[in-house]
């Protein structure tokens, strides 16, 4: 007994598509596990305990007695603040307060004195370090960025894969139609519809 074999036919390029859907897949997986590497191997090249000094840094603050405020240095890539060295009024007269007003842990200072609110700006004067930027790290940087666009062309992809899948569709339907009969030709050159 012959055994018959099954072909799927008029599939109209859904193959095109699922493929495409597949290799955006794939490349969206490779520019996730790039980024991901590209963002260690950034991590890894900062200048770590980069030394810097602040020199009269504002911070404006009605801060009451008991409460802190944040040194700018905390927000920088693995900021540490070292101890205060000099703070004063950050209005016009610019006079020293006295270090003992206020204490300090880390970046947070609390207005420890008697004082009923702070200034509206004091200035400090601090020694720090953090993690600073090189050029590694800007190189890196800019080739996250642009690894990370090439997501932005998926939906071109899929648009066009759509339109593809769409006339190859049109394509099959006309050939259809004219192959089932319902529209004749004669040697005139004239259509005429034929009988089902």
């Amino acid at each position: 007994m012959k055994s018959k074999i099954k072909h799927d036919k008029g599939q109209a390029g859904l193959q095109v598509l699922l493929s495409v859907i597949v290799m955006l897949f794939v490349i969206g997986l490779l520019v996730m596990i790039f980024t991901l590497m590209g963002g260690g191997l950034k991590n890894a090249t900062y200048d770590d305990l980069t030394a810097g000094t602040a020199i009269n840094e504002s911070v404006t603050s009605n801060v009451t007695a008991g409460l802190s405020a944040t040194l700018g240095a905390g927000s920088y890539l693995n900021g540490a603040c070292g101890t205060i060295t000099a703070v004063y009024n950050g209005t016009v007269d610019s006079t020293a307060i006295e270090i003992g007003n206020f204490t300090q842990t880390g970046c947070a200072v609390v207005n420890a004195s008697s004082m009923e609110t702070w200034h509206t700006a004091l200035l400090f004067n601090y020694p720090y370090t953090h993690s600073a930027d090189n050029t590694a790290t800007n190189v890196m940087n800019d080739t996250i960025t642009g690894i990370s666009n090439v997501t932005d062309w998926f939906a071109i992809f899929i648009v066009i894969s759509a339109m593809v899948v769409l006339i190859l569709l049109t394509v099959i339907i006309i050939t259809a139609i004219r192959s089932s009969g319902m529209i004749a030709g004669d040697t005139s050159g004239q259509q005429n519809v034929g009988t089902a």
